[in-house]
Formats: C-alpha cells, sequence, structure tokens
C-alpha cells in the first residue's frame, strides 16, 4: 500500500498565515472578529487534538486495514478511484456531521468545535480531543469495506479538512451563485455555526452543499438575519479543559440523577433533550421560533389588509 503523505501537516503553515492575514485585515476592518483569549483557546485545543489524533491514529488505520482484508472489491490506485473517495467521504461525513448535532454521544466530541462565540479561521482549529473516545470514525468504515485502501481514505478525509479551513471565516461574503449552489462557503457554514433559532443545525456539508440541498437541511444566510455563533448554552468560560470535556461532564452528571428507563435518552437522543421536558432541543426551539414568526406574519397581514376591507365594506 503506497505510503501517502499527511495534507494536514503540510497544510498547517498555511493555516497559520491566513490567521494571521485575517487578523490585520480584522484589525483594520472591525476588530471584533478577533478576541485575543478565545483565539488561544482555539489554538490550545487544536493542539490539544492534534496531540490526541497523534495518539490514536495507529489504532484506527488498524481497525481500518483489518476491515479491509473482508472488502467487496478492491479498488484501484488511479485518479478516478481518488475522486470517487473523495466524494464518497465527504457523502459519510455528512452523515457523521449531522449525527454529531442530533445525538448527544457524538455531540460531546463536537461541541467544542461550535464552543466560540467569534467566528474567524482559529475557529476551524479549535477541534475535539475526544473523537476516538466517541467513536467518530465509525462513520468511515464502510469505505473500508467497500474497497477503497485505508491509505487513500485518509488522505481523502485530509483533504476535506483542509477544504473546511477557508470557510470559517466573516472576511469573505457571498460567492458566486454556480459555487454556493454546489460547494460548501464561508457564508453556508455561517449558518452552521449560528444559534439564530432559523440557522439551528442546518448546513452540515463538508465540501459539497448539495448534500444539504438533496437531504432538506439547507438554509441560505439572509442579509436581515445576522448569524450569532456559539452554542445554546453558552460556555462562559475560556478554560481549556472546560472547553474540551464539558459536555461529557453534563452526560454524567445527567447519567447519575436521571431514573433507569431515561439514562440511555441522555446518550442516545438529541442534545437538550430531557425526560421531563425541562430543556429545548434545537428542534422545540426552531418550532417555537416558527410560530412566534407565523403569529408576527398574521398580526402584520391584518393591519395591511385591515382598512381595504374597511373600505370595500
Amino acid at each position: 500500500m503506497p505510503d501517502l503523505p499527511k495534507p494536514v501537516d503540510y497544510a498547517i503553515p498555511g493555516f497559520i498565515l491566513l490567521v494571521l492575514a485575517e487578523m490585520v485585515v480584522a484589525r483594520l476592518r472591525d476588530r471584533r472578529r478577533y478576541c485575543p483569549r478565545d483565539t488561544l483557546t482555539s489554538l490550545a485545543l487544536g493542539l490539544g487534538s492534534t496531540v490526541a489524533g497523534s495518539l490514536s491514529v495507529g489504532a484506527i488505520f488498524a481497525v481500518a486495514s483489518w476491515l479491509w482484508q473482508f472488502r467487496l472489491v478492491t479498488v484501484p490506485w488511479s485518479w478516478w478511484a481518488f475522486a470517487l473517495c473523495f466524494v464518497a467521504d465527504d457523502l459519510l461525513y455528512y452523515f457523521f456531521h449531522r449525527s454529531a448535532h442530533r445525538v448527544r454521544w457524538f455531540w460531546a466530541s463536537h461541541v467544542i468545535h461550535h464552543s466560540s462565540q467569534h467566528y474567524n479561521l482559529s475557529t476551524a482549529l479549535r477541534q475535539t480531543w475526544t473523537g476516538f473516545f466517541s467513536l467518530a470514525f465509525a462513520f468511515r468504515l464502510p469505505l473500508f469495506l467497500i474497497g477503497f485502501p485505508p491509505a487513500m481514505v485518509f488522505f481523502c478525509a485530509g483533504l476535506n479538512l483542509i477544504y473546511q479551513f477557508w470557510i470559517h471565516t466573516e472576511v469573505v461574503g457571498r460567492c458566486p451563485r454556480w459555487i454556493k449552489a454546489v460547494m460548501n462557503t464561508p457564508s453556508h457554514h455561517r449558518v452552521h455555526h449560528a444559534v439564530n433559532p432559523r440557522y439551528l443545525d442546518r448546513n452540515y456539508a463538508g465540501v459539497f452543499i448539495v448534500w444539504d440541498r438533496l437531504l432538506g437541511t439547507f438554509e441560505p444566510e439572509r442579509d436581515d438575519e445576522r448569524p450569532r455563533y456559539g452554542i445554546v448554552k453558552q460556555l462562559g468560560s475560556f478554560n481549556i479543559l472546560w472547553a474540551a470535556v464539558h459536555e461529557w461532564v453534563g452526560i454524567a452528571h445527567d447519567l447519575w440523577h436521571a431514573p433507569w428507563h431515561a439514562k440511555l435518552g441522555y446518550l442516545l437522543k438529541e442534545p437538550g433533550w430531557s425526560h421531563d421536558g425541562s430543556r429545548e432541543t434545537s428542534e422545540l426551539i426552531r418550532m417555537r421560533w416558527r410560530q412566534t414568526e407565523d403569529a408576527r406574519s398574521t398580526k402584520a397581514d391584518a393591519v395591511v389588509t385591515g382598512p381595504d376591507h374597511v373600505q370595500a365594506a
């Protein structure tokens, strides 16, 4: 099996240069885009994620290589196989990412990436420390069973991660229509990181936004509603360790206090679920927001049409 390079290792100097460039642009345009303590927290969390990944990559590659023995076909080392692998990997990433927002077990690892209330290139580096523990890599296992060589899959996954770096910015506005129709863009991903009820749990794509368009999870960014970033219950701390594990602590607390019949729900149901209905899931938040919007729209229509009805009478 060819020994392919690790794309992310080569991209790190570029990441750093782009972060520095964005800092300069942000300072010239709007200082609110970068908060020194928040940026340092993101960089520290990114470093911790790199260390955690280095410790677990051998085990993940061993599992992938073992599964590849039972492959359905042997995918050749050709350009079209790399292209097909990249697209297939991105589709599976969509399902992982959607699950990471809809299943609390996966969310406990992924929430670290959403915990900043700022949105800039340093936010892209704010990555999980517990991805191996949460078994996030399991979503890529079908690729090995199909027959894609592990080295090819991990190479494509690295390219996917590199692509997602540049979309974590407010410096880039809207891309041309032909690009944003197919590709994930900063505008699309700003929606994903927003906590506005309209934007909650939308735009899960990694590279190709077509998955969201096809599967009903797409939401465009609106000029009249600027995204607000972070998580529904904001972290409120720059403590690195707390940022990395706070949701796992929350799960442990809920499991300890929940009745036996509800314990599994605190692991497998969506974030915000509670057995007594005392919390709100993103779906409930969206539903209540939609009801409020509909009520406002109805009231506005009544004000506009009222005089016409009176005049007609």
